[in-house]
């Protein structure tokens, strides 16, 4: 698996202000997880936005390298970004060990247009979009990726028909859907416009009821 070593530096100063003072000289605070413990941590804001924009979504394993030659093999939890602005903010890193499994949630991409859509016209709908898994972190994939070119309509794959090679437990229920291929919709056509109802017949006087009635 890939691996991508990142510069980061430990820090003293907690709290929103020292967050503030951080990202205005350039840095970003983030915080080392490992197992009950944490240790606050920074790391320059151009190399962190770099990393985050060229793995986009999938899972990477990064050495995090401080003064002193000290590293540390983790993965990047989470990262937060300013909803108005989508500056970074903060980011979150567990610290894992090549000998310990760990739990994580992998995305799940599709490539390739179905033949029931290309051909006849069908429609492939999205169940869930990420599954957990169980694994050493060397054998965890980045991301799962699906090559859907062959599904015809009425045709689904689902959790339990992933095959992720030797030593990847899938946790997610077998039976969740993950995508499926389905018959176009077909629009019912207008109902036909009934008889109007037919005047009634006006019955004309015959001459002698008109002269019956003088």
């Amino acid at each position: 698996m890939e691996r991508v070593i990142l510069n980061a530096e430990k820090r003293e100063d907690t709290g929103k202000g020292a967050a503030r003072s951080l990202r205005r000289k350039g840095l970003i605070p983030a915080v080392l997880y490992r197992g009950g413990n944490s240790m606050p941590i920074q790391i320059a804001k151009k190399e962190l936005s770099s990393f985050i924009h060229t793995t986009a979504g999938q899972h990477v394993m990064v050495h995090l390298q401080f003064h002193g030659g000290e590293k540390r093999l983790v993965l990047m939890k989470d990262y937060q970004v300013d909803p108005v602005r989508g500056d970074l903010l903060h980011t979150d890193f567990l610290e894992v060990s090549l000998h310990e499994e760990i739990r994580i949630t992998l995305g799940i991409t599709t490539t390739g247009e179905p033949i029931g859509v290309k051909r006849d016209g069908g429609i492939l709908q999205y169940g869930i979009r990420e599954i957990e898994v169980q694994c050493l972190p060397d054998k965890m994939p980045g991301h799962i990726e699906l090559e859907v070119s062959q599904m015809e309509i009425g045709k689904s794959i689902h959790v339990g028909d992933l095959s992720l090679g030797e030593g990847i437990k899938i946790l997610t229920y077998p039976g969740e859907l993950i995508v499926t291929v389905t018959a176009p919709i077909v629009e019912e056509a207008a109902p036909a416009p009934t008889a109007e109802a037919a005047e009634p017949e006006v019955i004309k006087k015959g001459k002698k009821e008109e002269e019956a009635g003088r």
